[in-house]
């Protein structure tokens, strides 16, 4: 039987190394906030010749708006997203898509997202995240609530939720950085899909551990080991259909939902990993006491002894 238990503390090494850049880049360069997460404006407009969004694009970079988000909707109306513009820049605007196309451009909708509802926007969409890693610890606690220590699981289970968000937050830091890439209400609505992913496939495997403790004779470790061996195969080949199908969206599916679909990628992947590479085995880690062998300074501290 293969031992993945035997290699928790390689495994936490692996998650590590991986949420340490996301963490240095988060405190450097933080998220770019798209549109949603400070003032902008939203219009829809139609023409009544043939526009593609690319010359929408160039038409608006033309004339300074480079920062935009662009949706082709199916009735061929363009739902556009830039920074905040006043009526007279908004008529100046249309004017200048009039003359580009040779055609009167319709405006069926215009809004603008002041300062203060924006600043709302991320307070909101930071409470939801919290709201929802809370009510998830409370469920796990209370779906286990039979188990010894039944808060430990639910611990376990948001260590690892906490693992997944920071990757997909830091990978989307970089980004930002690198490439100007902005988050957006999507991208929260991204995230919130990612938890509750990611507690799923953590309770597929935690629910495995608890049948198998009444089953099998023999140590927590060896359970646990023997369960997600068990779960293996679904662990992996669910998420793996899901890839393939996001990365069609991804591809495929257009610039407006790329980088949400980019979330969900990202969140996939880690949240498959964290419930067979992490959450698991802090479990066992917990159960055998063994937080100390998680500092990196204890030999040299047995030494001077």
């Amino acid at each position: 039987m293969f031992d993945l238990v035997g290699k928790r503390f390689w495994f936490l090494l692996f998650s590590t190394l991986i949420a340490i850049p996301c963490i240095i880049s988060l405190a450097a360069f933080g998220l770019k906030p798209g549109i949603d997460f400070r003032s902008g404006t939203t219009m829809t407009i139609s023409f009544g010749v043939d526009v593609t969004e690319t010359q929408l694009r160039d038409a608006l970079a033309d004339i300074g708006y480079s920062n935009i988000v662009i949706q082709h909707t199916g009735d061929d109306d363009f739902i556009v997203r830039m920074d905040l513009i006043d009526t007279e820049q908004n008529r100046q605007l249309l004017n200048h898509l009039d003359t580009r196309f040779e055609t009167t451009t319709e405006q069926k909708e215009f809004a603008t997202v002041s300062p203060a509802i924006a600043s709302q926007t991320v307070r909101n969409a930071i409470i939801a995240v919290m709201g929802a890693s809370a009510a998830i610890l409370l469920y796990i606690t209370f779906a286990f609530r039979r188990m010894p220590k039944p808060f430990r699981w639910g611990v376990c289970a948001i260590i690892a939720l906490i693992h997944n968000v920071l990757v997909v937050t830091g990978i989307f830091s970089i980004l930002g950085w690198a490439a100007g890439v902005e988050i957006d209400a999507l991208f929260i609505t991204g995230m919130l899909t990612v938890v509750g992913y990611s507690v799923h496939d953590t309770i597929v495997v935690f629910d495995r551990i608890r049948e198998n403790m009444s089953r099998i004779r023999g140590s927590f470790e060896s359970i646990v080991n023997t369960s997600i061996l068990q779960t293996l195969t679904r662990s992996i080949i669910t998420p793996l259909t899901l890839v393939f199908v996001l990365l069609a969206l991804f591809l495929l599916g257009g610039a407006t939902i790329r980088y949400f679909t980019l979330v969900l990628i990202i969140g996939c992947i880690t949240g498959t990993y964290s419930s067979i590479c992490n959450a698991s085995q802090l479990l066992v880690i917990w159960e055998n006491k063994e937080w100390y062998r998680l500092n990196p300074f204890r030999n040299r501290s047995k030494s001077q002894m």
